[in-house]
């Protein structure tokens, strides 16, 4: 790999938040509502600097603003993508990095929509001649950055809060090409290894890599695991890999193993 590529400085620069207001993002998921005056006595910094990230945060449409702080929006279906960004970030970085060791340099890949699939790809911008097709624009312009890359997008409908195309387009590109790997995430695994999302068209999409993939690279943080989502469609044991964070509840580990996918634990050994 060309570790001299200038991509780890444009890595660096879209980071979607700072580290404080990362954590103060946290903070709000765990008790719904934090204070201007606690978090700065947290933090240690002026108030005024607390209220500039809570006016960045609410800008982005991650969190609202009410007398005397900031709170978690009441969100049905998938949390928005802004904040997606910055949940467990450190987990999927670690996936991403181990990702980024399975894929050869060369390669064709299928990447799905979501957060874990772009960071995957920020992992990969030092990997030479990849060919990329994807229905997730900010991936896709982030695979841009890297001039040695090809690639392909679905045209269709954008959907503009998670930037990212599903719909007919999104089922012909990838119904036209046969890849070496496809990576995709999952809203939520069940506890019988059934896959789940939010609506029809994005399983849709993830079946149409799978099915034209040599290889299938599951990619998700251990919040997946009986997470809420209604639709069904696929199965963890179709995937080639498995990358998380931790270890899967007993029950998936015992399904992966009969079923001969590979677990990949990225802060520990594979099974």
């Amino acid at each position: 790999m060309n570790n001299t590529r200038q991509s780890s400085g444009f890595s660096n620069r879209i980071q979607p938040l700072s580290e404080r207001q990362a954590r103060i993002m946290e903070m709000i998921r765990q008790q719904d509502f934090v204070g201007v005056a606690d978090l700065a006595t947290h933090f240690d910094v002026a108030e005024q600097t607390i209220r500039r990230d809570m006016n960045s945060l609410c800008e982005r449409g991650m969190a609202r603003r009410v007398r005397g702080g900031i709170q978690r929006l009441n969100m049905t279906g998938n949390t928005a993508y802004a904040w997606r960004q910055v949940l467990q970030h450190d987990e999927k970085q670690a996936i991403a990095l181990e990702v980024a060791r399975h894929v050869p340099n060369g390669v064709s890949v299928a990447f799905s929509i979501g957060t874990t699939p772009e960071i995957i790809c920020r992992a990969l911008l030092d990997h030479d001649q990849l060919r990329i097709f994807t229905n997730n624009l900010n991936l896709a312009l982030l695979a841009c950055t890297n001039p040695g890359f090809e690639v392909t997008i679905a045209g269709g409908r954008l959907r503009n809060e998670d930037r990212d195309i599903l719909g007919v387009g999104t089922v012909e590109l990838f119904q036209a090409y046969k890849v070496d790997i496809g990576i995709y995430g999952v809203a939520g695994v069940d506890e019988d290894g059934t896959l789940l999302d939010f609506y029809e068209e994005e399983v849709r999409a993830r079946q149409i890599i799978r099915q034209n993939s040599r290889e299938i690279f599951l990619v998700l943080d251990h919040s997946k695991f009986n997470r809420c989502a209604h639709v069904r469609g696929g199965h963890i044991q179709e995937a080639s890999k498995v990358f998380c964070d931790r270890t899967p509840p007993p029950a998936i580990c015992e399904m992966m193993h009969k079923s001969g996918a590979q677990l990949i634990v990225c802060h520990g050994d594979s099974l």
